[in-house]
């Protein structure tokens, strides 16, 4: 079977229509084939310069006064002698006696509903009716002779039948998995709607996969990348032990300001303080986005730990209620902090999942699984609150221990994501994987090994490469221009130093050129240590050795997930001409 029309069809839709189309191509050629026969078998049957045929026989040679006759005879055929165009069902033939058919019924037996044509094979009306048929005829219609045309007349009776339209019948077929029918659909505009139309399993694996529709993206687990579930476990955790530690600081709050609640009441005092005196450090850490585009996973738990230290504080307030808005306000202030980098970090965090582009599913059900465990945590703190720590002793105990736990959650949650971004230290990593193995690492490969405490870190194998210092404190303006007149187009400048070489880029410089002039300096950090040559040739081997793999490396790289169209150095430095 010819594949060529599914060959690149990677979902449902894109093959039916492939399969369809394709279809309709081989009903054309038969119909052409058909007619081909159909025009061939007339004239066979229409050749006066024959002395018969097949089915008349071949008495023609008997004499030549009998021939003539015969001949005339023979050009009177039906449409059911046309043997090989009957042998199909969709030739013209048999077209052409389902309407005779058709029209017999109509009007009577002989007659045509073309007001006086008689479906006898030829259209010619009987001998000793012919004045009737010409008195039948409409006036206003020409008078046509069909006896040398039979198309002619099977295409004035096809004109003049209905035409009928043809229904879409709808595509579906039916899936059993696990004693599950599901019956699958595709709609009109080409989404495949799924609905379940047999379902005998326990209760418990119903309530399972209603919790997985409810708190996990639609197609889970194809439609999210590695590391989801276990991204999600430990953001549960995290939630939960957050809310707990919210509802005993408000708590140790009231008690501080002097009052005596209850665990009920510090829960519903939660939400009025909760926003009182954070607005300041909002601002303060609102400029800091450029640095959390380009290293999300660090001030997310940079974010936990200030939200873990504002609440500590507010925990301790009732060790001195002589400066209970001091130690309150700074307790909130960090706690607003945490607020804006946790909030600006989720959407590069959840990006990294969306494998095929449901950021707005991920999205929302991140807030299911944060809501859920938000009030299980409340739930936890209450019983807290109410038990173990109603006394500053069990605080003290257990509020350090939900803080160990809240932080280990946020750090293990954010291993697991595969961010696919490229800024210095994913881009280092790449370069270095790619010169010992060859092989271009995944984002997936590398969420476990990135550094998130000290991100800048050289790596040596990678060339040793710091970016985004200025650019006036590293490059003289003589070897600026020297580096610009020996690689014009690039968009990058590359400085050697003694620890390190320092990369410099352009305002408009994207991944692309940040990944050549990081191939550039790790080749060329090769090159040196191995054989001490002069700067400017050892360069000038470098970037021939990186324009001669840059094309397959980058492809490679964009199979891969990764995202090459910026370089997010955050508040590095970057120059312009």
């Amino acid at each position: 079977m010819d594949h060529d029309g599914q060959r690149g069809s990677s979902t449902p839709s894109a093959m039916l229509a492939s399969l369809l189309s394709r279809r309709a191509k081989l009903q054309e050629e038969l119909r052409i084939i058909e007619r081909q026969v159909y025009d061939m078998e007339t004239s066979y049957l229409q050749d006066p310069s024959q002395c018969g045929n097949v089915l008349k026989g071949f008495e023609g040679f008997l004499s030549s006064s009998k021939n003539t006759a015969l001949l005339k005879r023979s050009r009177k055929f039906q449409p059911e002698d046309r043997l090989f165009s009957l042998s199909s069902v969709t030739s013209p033939a048999a077209e052409e006696i389902a309407a005779g058919r058709d029209e017999k019924s109509d009007y009577g037996p002989g007659r045509s509903r073309g007001g006086g044509y008689f479906a006898n094979g030829q259209g010619k009306p009987k001998k000793g009716r012919a004045r009737e048929a010409k008195r039948m005829r409409n006036s206003s219609e020409p008078d046509y002779d069909y006896d040398d045309d039979p198309d002619e007349k099977l295409r004035m009776q096809r004109k003049n039948e209905p035409v009928e339209e043809k229904e879409e019948v709808p595509v579906y077929w039916l899936e059993t998995t696990d004693t599950v029918t599901r019956r699958y659909e595709f709609e009109t505009n080409g989404y495949l709607s799924v609905k379940v139309v047999n379902d005998s399993r326990p209760v418990y694996h119903r309530v399972v996969e209603s919790f997985l529709n409810k708190f996990f993206p639609s197609g889970y687990p194809y439609s999210v990348n590695e590391g989801y579930l276990r991204y999600t476990q430990f953001r549960a955790l995290q939630h939960l032990t957050s809310a707990a530690l919210s509802v005993l600081s408000t708590q140790s709050l009231l008690f501080a300001a002097g009052l005596r609640p209850t665990p009920a009441q510090a829960t519903a005092v939660s939400w009025i303080l909760k926003d009182g005196m954070q607005h300041m450090g909002k601002l303060i850490c609102s400029n800091l986005g450029a640095r959390m585009d380009s290293e999300p996973k660090r001030w997310r738990i940079l974010a936990d730990v200030l939200y873990d230290l504002g609440t500590g504080l507010e925990v301790l307030s009732p060790l001195c209620p002589h400066l209970f808005l001091e130690v309150a306000g700074l307790g909130n202030f960090a706690k607003g902090m945490a607020v804006v980098a946790a909030r600006a970090t989720r959407l590069p965090i959840y990006s990294s999942f969306a494998k095929e582009g449901n950021l707005s599913d991920l999205f929302a059900k991140g807030e299911a699984i944060s809501t859920l465990f938000n009030v299980v945590g409340i739930g936890v703190g209450i019983q807290l609150a109410s038990t173990v720590c109603s006394s500053m002793q069990g605080k003290l105990v257990v509020g350090p221990l939900l803080s160990i736990i809240h932080v280990y959650s946020v750090v293990e949650e954010m291993r697991a994501a595969p961010v696919n971004t490229l800024n210095p230290q994913r881009t280092a990593m790449i370069v270095a994987d790619f010169l010992k193995t060859g092989k271009v690492s995944s984002p997936a490969d590398l969420r476990y090994r990135e550094d998130l405490l000290f991100p800048g870190r050289l790596i040596e194998d990678a060339g040793n490469v710091k970016v985004g210092r200025a650019l006036h404190k590293v490059v003289k303006p003589s070897e600026l221009l020297e580096w610009k007149e020996i690689f014009p187009e690039e968009k990058f400048v590359l400085s050697r130093g003694n620890k390190w070489t320092d990369m410099l880029l352009e305002h408009n410089a994207s991944g692309e050129d940040a990944l050549r002039g990081w191939l550039v300096a790790a080749y060329a950090a090769s090159t040196e240590k191995s054989f001490h040559e002069p700067s400017a040739s050892v360069l000038q081997d470098a970037y021939e050795k990186m324009n001669n793999i840059f094309t397959p490396f980058l492809s490679e790289l964009r199979s891969k997930g990764w995202h090459t169209d910026r370089f997010l150095d955050g508040t590095g430095s970057r120059f312009a001409f």
